[in-house]
């Protein structure tokens, strides 16, 4: 067994670092922002393969998670995963879409709101994220991993092997320059007993019920990293998704959040002598988190073996 350092305290290091306590390693996760401080105490969090690639390895990684995370919906009721059945929209009828094989069922719908022709129902894991992140963070802890909050410059050198799951940050410790943010901004609502999510890719648009609250989005705006919500771009996400769910109109808002999803040509999932990447999941960090972790885990195995 070794000791291994993650880097980065979002979704996929806390997943990463479960993955490689229950194999036996010893791990500390070393982060500049705590879990709850991070991009993905933003996310919407519903299960969706977005701005990720390529295609073949972001499935796998998709339907591994997806099992992962029904099976928490299924047992665990602290983990804040829910299953939730939902209806991805179109202006037109859809193609299969290339995930398909990451889904137990999907089925074809003209239930769909007037200004759409067609869509995709299928249930999905949403992730409470402030209850899940705390899920995640509290694994490590019982598992014997301790997470501590410092600035990382450079690769630790204390550590058999380091996990390199900065994100954004990797544009600079792994010197890759073809990670850039994606801005996304949402709007948090009140619930007022919503219980289905709804989903137009094309914009983002999305409205995905929590258990107190529901999250409407979204943005993509590329190269774009202010972290400051625009109260023009929170009208314009509530008028978009008023057209999915009407009740949006009525509802009162909470809050305005930014996130920066880290977007890459493709995502980085590899190893580079005693550092393992995995970095660039731009919008679908909860969707392959596990199935990356199982990935992470082996070239774990293969740095300590070398």
């Amino acid at each position: 067994m070794a000791d291994v350092t993650v880097v980065g305290a979002g979704v996929m290091g806390l997943t990463c670092a479960v993955r490689l306590l229950e194999e036996g390693h010893r791990v500390t996760v070393v982060a500049r922002d705590l879990p709850r401080d991070t991009t993905s105490a933003v996310a919407a969090a519903l299960w969706y393969p977005y701005l990720a690639s390529p295609q073949d390895r972001v499935t796998r990684w998709s339907a591994r998670s997806f099992e992962v995370l029904a099976d928490l919906a299924a047992t665990d009721p602290g983990a804040g995963v829910t299953m939730r059945s939902g209806t991805e929209v179109f202006g037109e009828q859809p193609a299969e879409p290339w995930w398909r094989d990451a889904v137990p069922a999907l089925t074809r719908t003209t239930e769909v709101p007037s200004s759409y022709a067609a869509g995709w129902t299928f249930a999905s894991p949403v992730a409470d994220m402030p209850r899940y992140l705390g899920w995640l963070a509290g694994r490590v802890t019982a598992l014997g991993g301790a997470i501590t909050r410092r600035t990382v410059a450079s690769w630790p050198g204390d550590a058999d092997v380091v996990v390199n799951t900065t994100g954004l940050g990797a544009r600079e410790l792994a010197d890759d320059p073809s990670v850039h943010p994606v801005r996304g901004q949402v709007v948090v609502l009140a619930q007022w007993g919503l219980d289905r999510w709804w989903l137009d890719a094309s914009g983002p648009t999305y409205v995905v019920p929590r258990t107190d609250e529901v999250v409407v989005g979204g943005t993509h705006e590329a190269d774009d990293d202010t972290l400051d919500p625009s109260p023009r771009t929170g009208l314009d996400i509530l008028e978009r998704a008023a057209r999915l769910v009407p009740a949006v109109a009525e509802a009162r808002v909470l809050r305005h959040a930014v996130g920066l999803r880290p977007a890459r040509p493709e995502v980085r999932v590899e190893r580079e002598g005693r550092v393992v990447h995995c970095y660039g999941h731009g919008g679908a960090g909860v969707t392959a988190s596990w199935g990356c972790a199982d990935d992470v885990r082996s070239l774990v195995q293969d740095a300590v073996a070398a």
